[in-house]
């Protein structure tokens, strides 16, 4: 079915405000090395998303990443012991060429020891644990035994640490210095609990933090906290996508001075050591100061955009509106002072600015089209990726400094 006169108009604006973003993109990807997105699922969740496998290979495609860890989401027909969706994953994988590595997903309370050997015998090749969908801590005997089921067949554990979770550090930073031998990649940047892991796990040989975050500050701020060579990147589809979360992470990367070898790493090389039974790479030092050199206009550029993209996963289009005429109020200068502006933050103002007005096109019009919010919120997350950025080569991180602070200068 061709689409609506409306819908290619709203495509054909989202295209035209999506162009520069990707020549930016490609100008900061390297011309070498491998990408993976660390992080996908697939199947059904509980809360209506879904991805089917021939929708990840496409999103995989646009960004041009070649390979994907993948696990179910939180299946309906989940019982008993995610045994139906870690088959449908299995299978899935199998059916893709090789680009899709699979990792079978446990719950501790339903027999995970067993359902683990299973799915490892035959072709899973990691683990996932989300301990808020499945309601639990990170102590009692099953966990012991998942960590491991883990260290022991030289598998990952993929453990979500994002939004929604109480501190979790006590108990996961114990156990995983009780199973030193069981890599761990902390998804979602692990904002849930970042300051006191990333302190409690500076010594671990094998911890992994995955940057499929909504924010960017949460992955500059985790550059500041941990070596470059301990960060993979990942984007979360269906809740994310591969593209606009690869532009994130090149954005955050060349904000963080990383050069090629470390960007490589973080783009796909160190998950190709990781689940091809290579070694990791060796940990550097930390590649950027804690403080944060952002202009006051792109800090409310940031900071009003920002809001936009959780009142539309939240169903709240109007106040997401909202947000983006602030943001684009914040853009609204007179020429004489727009003259003035640095060259790097008048570069990203004419980027951002379209971007954002054809974002609140297509929201503004959208009468529940689902193909024209997407295109929105992925204009919206490339935005707040920039404006969290828009440094110049000048202020990009020489040298630590007072980690673990944030400062915004006018």
């Amino acid at each position: 079915m061709s689409a609506s006169p409306g819908e290619q108009s709203a495509l054909h604006l989202y295209e035209q405000a999506l162009a520069p973003f990707l020549q930016d993109a490609a100008q900061l990807r390297p011309a070498a090395g491998e990408v993976i997105d660390a992080h996908t699922h697939l199947g059904l969740d509980e809360d209506g998303r879904s991805l089917d496998l021939e929708s990840l290979l496409s999103m995989l495609d646009a960004a041009q990443a070649r390979r994907a860890c993948v696990f179910p989401l939180h299946d309906p027909e989940r019982r008993p012991s995610y045994s139906l969706p870690n088959d449908r994953v299995l299978r899935w994988a199998g059916e893709s060429e090789g680009r899709l590595v699979p990792f079978c997903r446990l719950d501790p309370a339903e027999d995970p020891l067993t359902e683990g050997a299973r799915c490892i015998e035959v072709g899973a090749r990691g683990i996932k644990l989300h301990p808020r969908a499945q309601a639990f801590d990170f102590s009692g005997a099953q966990m012991q035994g998942i960590f491991a089921l883990a260290e022991e067949a030289h598998v990952p554990v993929l453990i979500h640490a994002g939004r929604g979770l109480p501190p979790l550090a006590e108990g996961l930073v114990d156990l995983a210095l009780k199973y030193p031998g069981a890599t761990l990649i902390l998804a979602h940047g692990a904002i849930c609990d970042q300051g006191i892991i990333t302190a409690r796990l500076a010594d671990h040989p094998a911890v992994l933090y995955d940057t499929s975050c909504f924010f960017p500050v949460d992955v500059i701020e985790l550059l500041a906290r941990v070596p470059a060579e301990r960060v993979v990147f990942a984007s979360d589809p269906p809740y994310g996508a591969t593209a606009p979360g690869l532009y994130l992470a090149l954005r955050v990367a060349a904000q963080a001075g990383l050069d090629e070898q470390a960007l490589r790493g973080m783009l796909g090389e160190t998950m190709a050591a990781l689940i091809d039974g290579d070694e990791l790479p060796v940990p550097t030092e930390r590649r950027r100061p804690g403080a944060i050199a952002l202009s006051g206009r792109m800090a409310r550029i940031y900071g009003y955009a920002s809001l936009a993209g959780p009142a539309l996963f939240g169903g709240s289009a109007e106040q997401a509106l909202a947000m983006i005429e602030m943001a684009l109020a914040a853009c609204r200068l007179p020429d004489s002072v727009a003259e003035q502006m640095p060259e790097h933050e008048r570069e990203a103002l004419c980027m951002i600015h379209p971007a954002l007005e054809a974002a609140n096109t297509l929201l503004a019009g959208s009468d529940g089209s689902q193909t024209r919010v997407r295109a929105a919120m992925d204009l919206i997350f490339r935005t707040i990726a920039l404006a969290a950025t828009a440094v110049s080569d000048a202020e990009a991180p020489q040298a630590l400094q007072s980690v673990g602070s944030s400062q915004l200068s006018g």
